[in-house]
């Protein structure tokens, strides 16, 4: 005979959640985060014709 009962846990395995701490999921945000930056900074370069340090006037 089976039995039907769900079993969870309190520590989650949601890849997309927020959990703070060394975790496989803050380090799939800081990867989504890393990549939104590398895309900004490209697209300033792209739409300004120079780089991001003369756009923002640190060089």
């Amino acid at each position: 005979m089976t039995s039907s009962t769900k079993i969870t846990s309190s520590n989650s395995n949601d890849r997309n959640g927020w959990v703070s701490g060394f975790t496989p999921q803050t380090e799939s945000w800081n990867g989504r985060l890393a990549m939104l930056g590398f895309v900004s900074v490209l697209l300033i370069e792209l739409f300004s014709g120079q780089g991001v340090l003369h756009f923002w006037n640190l060089l």
